[in-house]
């Protein structure tokens, strides 16, 4: 992968492989639990980003995911139950609600436990993936489409997670452990899939940590675009609000 720190030598971005995404989940998983063992109990409560969520319902959520990733009988029961929630959001949300409520009776202490073993159990299943498995088109629905499950174990929850992390640190205060290597790269996935996407002549500048500098159709003419490297993730997921080129979505 290649990584931009000069300003002088703009390429495209390029997203991760399979593998890659297995490594950063890993380190992720990591990451996410020591920023979870410096909470308070109050912090555990405190809203964040995600409409209705607290810090607790992200981990109960989180715990839920990476559970449903473990064995296939537990992404069925899972999905099963979200469709006896009613037609409000589509199935994936409905899965969410499922896992949070599930978790609703846990302590931070349980919750925290239950993320570390699920996720645990949930990277190793996702690794052990066989290649002509992670290439099988599934029908995820609007806005995702037809994308092959690959996408779906490495991109999306590894993603997700992330962006969790985010979350649980902005809403609480704590730090947010970054750094190029890991969260750089996971931005230039989110720059690559984000160019693919809007197939518009753009030339973005991310700064920070996990920053870098990427132009897509070359040799177009276009306005450079420069923003914080975690602002630009927050926009294009749906959590801060982009206009022009900014206001193309990527899936998390």
């Amino acid at each position: 992968m290649s990584h931009m720190t000069s300003t002088s030598a703009r390429t495209a971005a390029r997203p991760l492989a399979y593998a890659q995404w297995m490594s950063a989940a890993d380190e992720e998983r990591t990451r996410l639990l020591r920023l979870l063992a410096g909470l308070t109990d109050d912090q555990w409560l405190a809203p964040t980003d995600c409409d209705g969520w607290s810090v607790r319902d992200i981990v109960a959520h989180l715990a839920g995911a990476a559970a449903s990733t473990a064995t296939l009988r537990e992404l069925v029961r899972q999905a099963r139950l979200g469709r006896r929630l009613g037609t409000k959001g589509d199935l994936v949300d409905r899965m969410n609600e499922v896992q949070v409520r599930e978790r609703g009776a846990l302590s931070p202490a349980e919750l925290t436990a239950d993320l570390a073993l699920q996720a645990r159990r949930g990277l190793a299943a996702r690794r052990r993936l066989p290649a002509a498995l992670r290439a099988l088109p599934l029908p995820f629905g609007p806005p995702l489409g037809t994308r092959p499950l690959g996408y779906l174990m490495g991109r999306i929850y590894t993603r997700d997670a992330w962006m969790h992390r985010i979350d649980v640190a902005r809403a609480t205060g704590a730090p947010l452990e970054l750094t190029s290597g890991h969260d750089g790269a996971l931005v230039e996935d989110v720059v690559a899939e984000w160019a693919a996407t809007h197939g518009a002549a753009c030339e973005l500048t991310l700064t920070g940590v996990a920053g870098g500098t990427w132009r897509s159709v070359e040799g177009a003419a276009t306005r450079p675009l420069r923003m914080d490297s975690v602002e630009f993730a927050r926009t294009v997921s749906g959590r801060a609000q982009g206009d022009g080129l900014l206001a193309q979505g990527v899936p998390f």
